[in-house]
């Protein structure tokens, strides 16, 4: 998964359709995944707004990351990214952690691993 094949045209704004087609899944599935009302991802007006735009970029920003340091194919990433609860967060996982706004920590852990230590 390449971030520019995932940005529709020359306004630099992800589209969910995109991500929902490279990670074989649905606009619903992801509007739910990073706890965006459905409207967020279909209506155009919607999709670009700042809150839709920045949860789309830190979850694919985040699965970028995955990709590259494991060579895990974007589905397995995603799966990652959904269910793995994190050691020192309470148990919350990635998509939690982002819906909450704190993407950041999910960086930190990620920047952690693999620099050779422990999560």
């Amino acid at each position: 998964m390449r971030l520019h094949d995932l940005v529709d045209g020359d306004e630099q704004v992800f589209s969910p359709a995109r991500i929902a087609g490279a990670l074989r899944t649905t606009k619903a599935e992801i509007a739910e995944t990073l706890g965006l009302s459905r409207d967020a991802l279909s209506r155009s007006a919607r999709i670009r707004a700042t809150k839709t735009q920045t949860r789309l970029r830190e979850m694919v920003e985040i699965l970028h990351r995955v990709e590259n340091y494991t060579g895990a194919p974007p589905l397995v990433a995603y799966a990652w990214f959904r269910s793995e609860a994190l050691p020192g967060f309470a148990g919350l996982t990635p998509d939690q952690l982002v819906r909450q706004g704190e993407a950041n920590l999910v960086h930190a852990h990620l920047d952690r691993i693999m620099a050779g230590g422990y999560a």
